[in-house]
């Protein structure tokens, strides 16, 4: 583990045991596909990941504003109460 993953795995850990950094950055990853608009190099630079290639050579700037957006976005979803969920009856 290393960058933000290597900052917050020990901390999550202690207070959630079930829950693991790369399910989280997982699940991250998969939120803006299906609920929000946003490039796929904001999402990549959100997670810290490196970019290499073509891509590194021509993305010089940080879409700082862009990530604030995003970030705020996913954190207004994330303290959303949860939708009720309604048991189904098993059938016998």
């Amino acid at each position: 583990m290393s960058g933000p993953t290597a900052l917050i795995g020990p901390l999550l850990k202690k207070l959630r045991p079930d829950v693991t950094p790369h399910g989280f950055r997982a699940t991250f990853k998969t939120w803006p596909s299906e609920k929000v608009e946003t490039d796929f190099a904001v999402v990549e630079m959100c997670l810290a990941h490196e970019q290499k290639g073509v891509e590194k050579a021509h993305q010089r700037g940080g879409l700082l504003g862009k990530r604030r957006k995003l970030m705020e976005l996913w954190a207004d979803y994330c303290a959303k109460k949860p939708a009720q969920v309604i048991p189904l009856r098993t059938s016998a």
